[in-house]
């Protein structure tokens, strides 16, 4: 009894314990807020009081209510010869690089099967499906990571396995469209969406048709997804749209099919892509024309950017990762009559990067 009423009192004490001795709580935890990324997930291995601190939901509120998360760009990197996979996250303003932890996947897997989005404001990553390379075989997996811990989680496996395939975020529902099946060359139409709430999959409407390979935006409601122009260009590509709220599909029109010839990027509620042909020109979808119209301002720096290249972009700004992990940041405005122009400048990466090639990059606030 007298073993038992001990434990009682250090458990006690424990949970009394301050954040920081000599300051109120209050202002302890406002000091732990002001920590940037990465260094509160390293914080909570200080004291169980600072991670109890730092894990509880009204502690990334509080951040939120202060401005205090900044868009960082995280990118899913691959060696070139070894296919060694690595989570890098990069501070856009220092130039600061930091390494995640390891995603929880098998060692053998194909990097650009993953597909790849996030709910930015929440600091969470997802990384969905994949396939391992040893057997060709699509997975079923659902990783999550969050920027307040920076640790990973394995969530609940999505419905259908798969692999090489688009998703996207649609007012907080993460939709998955299409992609190969069960093997390489197993292409489907079923549709599934994650609710983050409580972390199920479920059905949702299927495509009308399998896609050689997958393109996608989400603007308002809707997901745009496309095959996108292939070489040898003999074959327009095919395309569809998914309404959330209606749970349906329907046809995109030509303009916005035929003109979508690079890697999609949105900003607002407007539609950008950088093309993979030429000099890398950038252009925006005009939905009252459909058609894109070519955005003017500073040419892409192609002397700087090797392809392959992953896209993303928040707040006007337009990250493009190339191979070697530079990092072009395209800040895009409005100019006189309506027509957009864009400034770039290049972030430059470590030497050591040299041999990573991007698959995906997403923009947390972190």
């Amino acid at each position: 009894m007298a073993d038992l009423s001990e434990n009682q009192e250090r458990t006690e004490e424990k949970h009394v314990e301050p954040l920081i001795p000599g300051l109120p709580d209050e202002v302890a935890e406002l000091c732990l807020l002001y920590l940037p990324y990465p260094y509160q997930g390293l914080a909570r291995s200080v004291s169980s009081s600072w991670n109890r601190a730092i894990t509880d939901p009204a502690f990334l509120v509080s951040k939120k209510s202060l401005s205090l998360s900044l868009p960082h760009v995280f990118v899913l990197a691959f060696h070139k010869s070894t296919a060694r996979i690595q989570w890098q996250a990069l501070d856009p303003r220092s130039g600061r690089w930091f390494v995640l932890p390891p995603m929880p996947c098998p060692k053998t897997v194909c990097p650009p099967a993953f597909a790849c989005t996030s709910l930015p404001r929440q600091g969470k990553l997802l990384v969905l499906g994949g396939m391992r390379s040893d057997t060709e075989t699509s997975m079923d997996s659902t990783f999550i990571y969050r920027s307040y811990t920076n640790q990973w989680s394995i969530g609940s496996p999505m419905l259908t396995p798969r692999s090489f395939f688009a998703t996207g975020n649609v007012e907080g529902k993460i939709v998955a469209v299409g992609g190969s099946g069960s093997g390489i060359s197993d292409s489907i139409t079923a549709v599934e969406c994650y609710n983050s709430e409580n972390g199920k999959w479920g059905p949702a409407a299927k495509m009308r048709m399998g896609l050689a390979r997958y393109d996608s935006a989400v603007v308002g409601n809707r997901m745009y997804v496309t095959e996108g122009w292939t070489w040898p260009f003999m074959f327009s590509p095919r395309a569809g749209i998914y309404d959330a709220d209606k749970d349906t599909w329907q046809e995109m029109s030509n303009g916005m099919r035929e003109g979508w010839t690079g890697l999609s990027v949105v900003l607002g509620d407007r539609l950008f892509v950088i093309s993979e042909h030429g000099d890398c020109p950038m252009k925006v979808y005009v939905p009252d024309l459909d058609t894109w119209q070519y955005v003017g301002g500073d040419r892409f720096p192609r002397e700087a950017m090797q392809r392959p290249f992953a896209v993303n972009g928040v707040e006007g700004k337009v990250y493009v990762v190339s191979c070697g992990l530079n990092v072009a940041v395209g800040s895009v405005y409005e100019a006189d009559r309506g027509e957009f122009c864009v400034e770039w400048q290049v972030l430059v990466a470590p030497r050591a990067f040299h041999d990573f090639a991007p698959s995906n990059c997403q923009v947390l606030y972190a």
